[in-house]
């Protein structure tokens, strides 16, 4: 990672200035909302609508509001300042709003169907034509060819839905819960972790935040207190619970009215699996093919307790529970793997773990990865926000040292912020009307341990790969060169999105990679071969139970949103649901008690509604790219920028087989995915 500029070009355009008051915010988003109208009001005022006067004034309209609109929806998710996250949130449900209003309006619809349906797809550049084409399907699948009485309901019930959904993630960020603990509850959580607790009247106070309650479940010795911890965990936010339970039933209203069996019908008619026939079909055949591996694995882990359990001289135990799961499997990995992973996690001091791990991209990418150093604070929303500038083509290619755009990252936990791990595509970049081009901006937000006065960040090595993960899609955002901001980047359909990152993950199990992000916080020393081949070792290990937990999350998804009669959905029994998938798919017991974690399942209110299959739907891509192209060297420059330059830099400008042929060389197959999935390589 380079922290002098001196060989680089000035970027063409500053990044942003985080400087918004709440009223600012406010100003903004009511301005947003106007400016819409009023584009639409012209559109369809105009005597003879053509590609000039429409479609490009609404395509100019969307490049230049994309930064400046998700700028000020963002602080919801980052700002230390309540108020200004209120305004924020407020902000991004009156603009969903007034989205949703003129996006229901007849007029401009045919408009658009007007000029679709006279234009020549052979006479216009492709990229134009794609958008006029995606902007009629999806004013179509709107419902604007429906009689006026249902249009009007669809409307009415989309805004419910965009309002109750950002109500769930307003919960989710302002959740404050604890539970405070002795030091003698906390008996084998390790002191690293206790020592980032907040002491109180009592002992130690522990949050729901990441770094605080994923270390008690998974280290702490006392059942019961792994157990009260878990269930805590997973009813937290039960108010969403409610929540979500009437956005199932409102979306049910919503397909019925569009003409669709279920919302899965209407959600996937525009995404690559394309039928929900296709996803369930996916999704029981592998939970057919994982199933056995699961039960295996559990039986093993079962002897594995209480084995354990005897040599504490405490009483054998018929179930293992939920709550026994992160505790056993790591220890599993300490006592028969010689996994330890709060001894590995001292080789990967965040700093220089992310170091290096830029390192991996800008070689494999041929790009530059710039920390600005002692930047304008108004260039930050945050001081423990880091901003790099990202460059291309530094020995490879043309335009030498070409400034790409602005990547921001924050990666500890704060009140309010964003709870889990995300990247932001803040402002997309596009061809602006002289050729040069508008670069993009984007942010990566984490919630890692935070450094102590003697220890800096220490990150788990399944940290390590999520910060890998999420990077992929930054950089997949950074890379990208389409025309229009709509195709920008990480803009591809919702079921291919992961592949680029999980694609990456891979690199924190390749072993001469692995090693080189490692460097002993005190000693500067890399992990020992020994180590790295024992962790690399482990990664089949439980893989057949880690990957029923997702099939769990993707069929609990699906089966919320293909209920196709009204009397099963007035007796949807969320909890019910939920409970019994994570027994029958996931194989894990709560011996009776229900909890309620779909009321923290923070995706089916985020837009991977009937589309959590994706995560696993995508790996077939991904696992096929890296045993194609960089399986026997993850350090190819050559497969590295032909990958950048068919898969991430067209974004969703064209169809995403295109890219996916080029690099492969053939169509897509399982077999790399299937022998993942099955830990048989």
């Amino acid at each position: 990672m380079s922290t002098s500029n001196s060989s680089f070009f000035t970027p063409a355009y500053p990044p942003p200035q985080w400087t918004h008051t709440p009223q600012q915010v406010e100003e903004l988003a009511k301005k947003a909302g106007e400016d819409l109208i009023k584009l639409n009001d012209h559109i369809v005022s105009l005597e003879n609508p053509t590609i000039e006067n429409v479609v490009f004034p609404v395509i100019n309209y969307e490049n230049e509001s994309y930064l400046r609109e998700n700028m000020i929806t963002f602080y919801e998710n980052v700002s230390a300042n309540k108020e200004l996250r209120d305004a924020s949130s407020e902000a991004l449900r009156k603009m969903l709003e007034v989205a949703i209003e003129q996006n229901s309006r007849v007029d401009v619809y045919r408009v658009y169907k007007r000029l679709y349906e006279s234009a020549k797809e052979d006479e216009m550049d492709p990229e134009t034509y794609r958008w006029l084409e995606k902007t009629y399907i999806s004013y179509k699948r709107n419902g604007l060819d429906l009689p006026e009485d249902k249009r009007e309901e669809v409307k009415r019930l989309k805004v419910e839905v965009s309002n109750l959904c950002n109500d769930f993630h307003k919960n989710m960020n302002e959740e404050k819960g604890f539970i405070v603990y002795t030091a003698e509850d906390l008996e084998g959580v390790p002191q690293d972790n206790l020592d980032q607790f907040e002491k109180v009247e009592g002992g130690y106070k522990m949050t729901f935040k990441y770094p605080d309650v994923l270390p008690v479940i998974k280290y702490a010795k006392k059942q019961e207190i792994r157990k009260k911890s878990y269930i805590a965990n997973e009813n937290k936010l039960m108010a969403n619970s409610e929540i979500l339970l009437k956005v199932a039933k409102l979306r049910f209203k919503i397909a019925k009215l569009l003409g669709y069996d279920t919302y899965s019908d209407y959600v996937l008619e525009d995404r690559l699996a394309k039928t929900k026939s296709t996803v369930m079909d996916f999704l029981t055949d592998l939970r057919d093919k994982l199933t056995p591996l699961g039960k295996d694995e559990l039986e093993r882990l079962k002897e594995f307790k209480n084995n354990e359990l005897k040599s504490r001289n405490l009483p054998p135990q018929d179930v293992y529970y939920a709550w026994d799961h992160s505790y056993y499997s790591n220890l599993l990995l300490e006592k028969e793997y010689q996994v330890d992973h709060q001894k590995i996690s001292k080789y990967f001091p965040l700093d220089n773990t992310i170091k290096q791990m830029f390192s991996f991209y800008e070689t494999i990418f041929d790009i530059k990865l710039h920390q600005i150093e002692n930047p304008d604070p108004k260039t930050l929303w945050h001081p423990d926000a880091k901003l790099l500038a990202v460059y291309q083509n530094i020995t490879h290619g043309s335009p030498k040292n070409q400034f790409m755009g602005w990547l921001y990252i924050d990666l500890h936990p704060r009140e309010g912020k964003y709870t889990h791990a995300a990247n932001f595509p803040l402002g997309g970049g596009y061809q602006l009307s002289d050729g040069g081009r508008m670069t993009p901006v984007t942010a990566l937000v984490c919630n890692f341990t935070k450094p102590t006065k003697t220890k800096p960040s220490l990150l788990q090595h399944s940290e390590v790969t999520t910060f890998f993960h999420e990077l992929g899609h930054g950089i997949h955002n950074i890379l990208s060169q389409t025309k229009y901001s709509r195709f920008h980047g990480t803009a591809v359909p919702r079921d291919f999105v992961e592949t680029p990152s999980q694609m990456l993950e891979f690199w924190t199990w390749s072993k001469n990679e692995l090693k080189k992000l490692t460097a002993h916080y005190e000693t500067g020393e890399p992990i020992s071969d020994d180590l790295i081949d024992l962790l690399i070792k482990s990664k089949h290990v439980n893989t057949g139970l880690l990957n029923l937990r997702q099939l769990q999350l993707g069929l609990f998804d699906m089966a919320l949103h293909t209920v196709d009669n009204e009397k099963d959905l007035e007796t949807l029994d969320l909890a019910k649901l939920w409970n019994g998938y994570r027994e029958s798919i996931s194989l894990l017991q709560t011996d009776g008690i229900k909890t309620h974690g779909y009321s923290t399942f923070g995706h089916l209110a985020g837009g991977y509604e009937s589309g959590y299959y994706g995560y696993l739907y995508s790996q077939v891509f991904a696992n096929d790219i890296y045993y194609t192209l960089f399986k026997k060297d993850p350090m190819s420059v050559e497969s590295g920028l032909k990958y950048r330059d068919s898969v991430l830099r067209p974004g969703d400008s064209r169809d995403i087989m295109i890219g996916l042929k080029e690099v492969l060389g053939r169509e897509p197959n399982s077999d790399a995915f299937l022998q993942e999935m099955l830990g048989s390589n």
